[in-house]
């Protein structure tokens, strides 16, 4: 821990420091400078957009003004219904009341400013379809796109996605999704004149004074030691710590390293530990945002939204989910039956047959359904029958055979009995798109199948079959700092940190172990930011 003496000694002097340029770090960052403060941003990496720059950018906001334009009826009243009965934990409600308010007023603020424009609302069901309030249309909004042109020098400093990252697929002229949230904000950032941003820096320790944070030690690329003083508070934004083994193997039900996780390789747990060493309390350290992963040629997966045809089956050859459930969900499933069941399931295998090709393609074109480097790298394996399939996989052929029997029993009937795959309005979903919200694997949209009742059910009968492997993936981890509805830290003893915030999945998760609609989490990161500037401000805006 730094002492006050150094930062007064050697260090710059702002009004506002967010460590973290994600989407809540950014816009948080904006709130602060629009208003005035003087506000630097720190980021770790060399670029910005930390997780957020890959995903689709969707933010869980009922009643915002998109909503409202699209004509979407939701009262208020009928999301915090739904919203309690997700999360089911009375000691969250503060936090849930404060994301509700929050979320519609940050938009309309932001939609003052031309960078932003205007969000538009996409029709993603909720995730809980049975629970009271659930919208069937959903409550998400997203930002638009964004020309790269008009970004420019500055459109260098945006992370790329994951498939520019990892497999060099040209990132195109226009920024959409996560990157589109992130240059905008980013952008609107550094046009306030009161911004500053460096990359390349890493948070090393809060510095204390009498009990209140008062700025940052941090390291520079190459090792220089540098000092920062905030005048007003210290907003952490700087994600979770999904990619540390460490941490990983301390809290989590199943000790993974990290390397299946799709958050951004950055966030290692920095802003917990300094949270954590100035005496704030922690939550949900052993929670994520679980997601099914489907692995890739290169050996790694790619965040799996949902299956619209074949069946995932477990080391003994038995089906054991909804495929085409909710991620999380389905993510969470993973956990629960690897550690409980004595079988296998991380990894679980998806099989399908040659109809499931023919009509979704498998992260190729009609043209060319497979591309060639998915079975040359063995990431899908190939055969003429469900015994030698099952051979493949090490799973028993005569539990794959009556898993299989069982299951086209369902698609001639158009009625899953097991796991009642396509009753709900997320999974009727898939019967028109395909890979929403992020990495489509089948990447065009299908036709629905006239021959069979349900879209989501043909059945497994047309050689040769296949298998892909679906590993236990996450967009992040979902334990962190304790926070209350100021996203002020909180001691032990439940007082806040005086001068210290935290948001994004820096903090623990508003929605405790649940994920309630598409844009939770993103959401939560930009409304709880937003909320600690309203704090710092204490009046809400600065002359």
């Amino acid at each position: 821990m730094a002492t006050e003496e150094a930062v007064m000694a050697t260090g710059e002097s702002y009004d506002v420091i967010v460590v973290g340029s994600g989407g809540g770090g950014l816009v948080g960052a904006y709130v602060a400078a629009s208003r005035g403060l003087r506000t630097l941003v720190i980021e770790k990496t060399d670029r910005v957009g930390g997780t957020t720059a890959y995903s689709g950018a969707g933010l869980w906001y009922p009643g915002s003004a998109p909503m409202k334009r699209a004509g979407v009826e939701d009262d208020a009243e009928n999301a915090r219904t739904y919203l309690r009965s997700v999360v089911d934990d009375d000691t969250r409600e503060h936090l849930q009341d404060a994301y509700l308010d929050a979320g519609p007023k940050l938009i309309d603020e932001l939609e003052q400013n031309p960078w932003f424009q205007s969000f538009v609302h996409g029709p993603v069901p909720d995730y809980f379809a049975s629970n009271p309030g659930s919208s069937p249309g959903g409550r998400t909004i997203f930002p638009p796109e964004v020309a790269v042109a008009d970004l420019g020098e500055h459109a260098a400093l945006v992370r790329d996605s994951i498939p520019t990252e990892r497999w060099g697929v040209a990132p195109g002229p226009v920024l959409d999704g996560g990157r589109a949230l992130i240059g905008r904000a980013l952008m609107a950032f550094l046009e306030t004149g009161k911004g500053s941003l460096r990359v390349n820096t890493r948070l090393e320790s809060l510095v204390l004074e009498a009990g209140r944070v008062v700025g940052v030690t941090a390291s520079a690329e190459g090792g220089e030691q540098l000092t920062f003083r905030a005048e007003r508070g210290v907003l952490l934004a700087a994600g979770g710590f999904e990619r540390d083994a460490e941490l990983r193997q301390k809290h989590h039900p199943v000790p993974l390293d990290g390397s299946w996780s799709n958050g951004t390789p950055g966030n290692t747990g920095d802003a917990l530990r300094a949270g954590v060493a100035v005496g704030a309390d922690t939550d949900l350290l052993d929670e994520a945002w679980y997601v099914p992963g489907l692995v890739h040629p290169d050996g790694l997966p790619v965040f799996h939204t949902g299956t619209r045809g074949g069946i995932w089956v477990n080391g003994a050859g038995e089906r054991f989910v909804n495929e085409t459930r909710p991620y999380d969900q389905a993510g969470h499933e993973l956990v629960r039956l690897h550690v409980t069941t004595g079988v296998s399931h991380i990894p679980c295998h998806w099989v399908f047959d040659q109809r499931h090709l023919d009509r979704d393609s498998f992260g190729g074109s009609p043209d060319e359904p497979v591309r060639p480097e998915w079975l040359r790298s063995g990431a899908l394996k190939k055969a003429d029958s469900l015994a030698a399939l099952a051979g493949l996989i090490g799973v028993p052929y005569e539990q794959l055979t009556k898993t299989v029997e069982e299951f086209n029993g369902y698609a001639h009937t158009g009625v899953d009995e097991r796991f009642h795959r396509g009753e709900t309005p997320w999974d009727q979903m898939y019967q028109h798109i395909v890979g929403f919200p992020a990495g489509p694997v089948m990447n065009y949209p299908a036709p629905a199948s006239p021959d069979w009742p349900n879209p989501l059910l043909l059945p497994l009968d047309t050689p040769p079959y296949y298998a892909a492997t679906i590993v236990l993936s996450d967009i992040g981890t979902k334990g962190g700092l304790r926070t209350d509805e100021h996203a002020r830290v909180l001691r032990p003893d439940g007082g806040p940190i005086a001068g210290l915030y935290a948001a994004g999945n820096t903090a623990a998760a508003m929605s405790g172990r649940t994920y309630p609609g598409a844009g939770t989490p993103i959401g939560s990161s930009l409304a709880f930011s937003y909320r600690a500037v309203l704090d710092l401000v204490g009046t809400g805006s600065v002359v």
